[in-house]
């Protein structure tokens, strides 16, 4: 898992990154797919954008302040967390 945190120069931001590696790219969609629709419970302040790379999640965030900031990527680690420990308990996905 690689991690990267700035202050953009230019909007004045604050910046997170989040590269997960999976075992496959089935592993790291069906990530995505659970993670996807829990959005930021305020509005405003804060942005989060979570895509696949080949078998890496990757999150950007963006945020106004370092304190909702943390909070969402706390929240985040937590859910991902619970999507690994579910993935693991049933094994490796089966190919359709």
């Amino acid at each position: 898992m690689a991690a990267d945190g700035e202050t953009n120069p230019e909007t004045g931001k604050l910046e997170f990154s989040l590269d997960v590696p999976f075992p496959s790219s089935r592993e790291a969609t069906i990530a995505l797919r659970s993670l996807s629709p829990d959005r930021e419970p305020r509005r405003g302040g804060i942005s989060k954008h979570l895509s696949v790379s080949g078998s890496t999640l990757s999150v950007r965030w963006s945020a106004d302040e370092a304190r909702i900031l943390r909070v969402s990527v706390n929240s985040f680690l937590d859910h991902l967390s619970l999507v690994i420990e579910t993935m693991e308990m049933f094994g490796p996905p089966v190919a359709l």
